[in-house]
């Protein structure tokens, strides 16, 4: 049996314009800071005694043939690594794998080409998983999305990725261990209750086509400054430009956001956040929510009935083999 672990991404600024129209036709081209975070998606591959294919999810599948499978990222996965027959495929994630803003169906595609190809013998890079998970989603599915999440879920840590016409460059920002306990303890995750699939909100067409490329270019600024408060330590002024981010974000098109998240979003100000962002396309998922350390303790006592709040711990690993039962 072979396990891979791979982890969602939190994305600080810079969503958005990781996706080729933009990134392509920019002359700066498009550029995310992001981290990837302590919570995973599991994958599991074993081997049948028969040649049939069984994957289990949200739901079960066996087929005689991969090719009738309805799973699309597990089917593309099977053809890209040529591991197409015999096999059960299982996925376990820490979060809801689908609508939660945190990249779960990018993490899910990188997890499983990771396993799969070990499970063929292969060890492969994190570029090549980013790469191939990219193909598969955006080349073959066809889905309207960017390549920020792939990239943060094979490679983990904290990074500066940026994006243009000539491919994908991922750089990892040195920070000291005390930004980083200070990123865990001042940042802290909110769920929405909703969740919306990234394709359905980044398909919509805005009503104002101009708008939308300057408040991407807005965007893409607030990455750099974004990066700016992180290895200078300034996490204040991070929490604020969350602040400013969302405000450029919500006016792309019109089901970013809603009454209920415009109505939960100023509760966290008023709770005592100096900013907080919906993460993802929008429509639902988590905000990212930036205070002082006593912030959190607010956070649980007057949400958490309603809402899960979770604390940020940084995986600086990314898709990882943790079993491997051929070895």
């Amino acid at each position: 049996m072979i396990i891979s672990r791979t982890p969602v991404r939190v994305s600080f600024c810079g969503g958005g314009t990781d996706v080729d129209w933009f990134a392509e036709s920019e002359p700066n081209g498009g550029r995310v800071t992001s981290f990837a975070l302590s919570r995973h998606i599991h994958v599991t591959v074993n081997a049948r005694f028969d040649d049939r294919v069984r994957v289990s999810y949200s739901k079960m599948e066996i087929v005689d043939d991969f090719e009738e499978l309805e799973h699309e990222l597990v089917r593309e996965a099977m053809r890209l690594t040529g591991v197409t027959s015999g096999i059960e495929i299982t996925t376990i994630a820490d979060i809801p794998s689908r609508g939660t803003g945190l990249g779960s169906s990018s993490t899910v595609t990188v997890g499983l080409l990771n396993a799969l190809h070990r499970f063929a013998g292969r060890e492969v890079s994190a570029t090549q998983l980013a790469d191939e998970a990219c193909q598969i989603e955006i080349d073959v599915l066809g889905q309207p999305i960017g390549r920020q999440d792939q990239y943060a879920a094979a490679f983990g840590g904290i990074n500066s990725i940026s994006f243009t016409g000539e491919g994908v460059d991922v750089e990892p920002l040195d920070l000291g261990d005390d930004v980083v306990e200070r990123l865990e303890s001042e940042f802290t995750l909110v769920f929405t209750g909703m969740s919306r699939r990234a394709s359905s909100v980044l398909s919509e067409s805005p009503e104002d086509e101009s708008d939308r490329l300057a408040r991407l270019r807005t965007i893409r600024t607030q990455a750099d400054e974004a990066r700016a408060h992180l290895e200078c330590g300034d996490l204040s002024g991070l929490g604020e430009l969350l602040e400013v981010a969302w405000q450029a974000k919500r006016g792309i098109t019109a089901s970013v956001s809603n009454e209920e998240l415009d109505a939960l979003h100023d509760r966290l100000l008023n709770l005592g956040a100096s900013g907080a962002k919906l993460l993802g396309a929008g429509g639902g998922g988590f905000f990212l929510v930036h205070g002082d350390t006593t912030l959190r303790e607010r956070l649980t006592a007057e949400l958490g009935a309603n809402h899960r709040i979770i604390p940020l711990s940084v995986d600086f690993f990314g898709s990882r083999i943790i079993h491997d039962g051929s070895e």
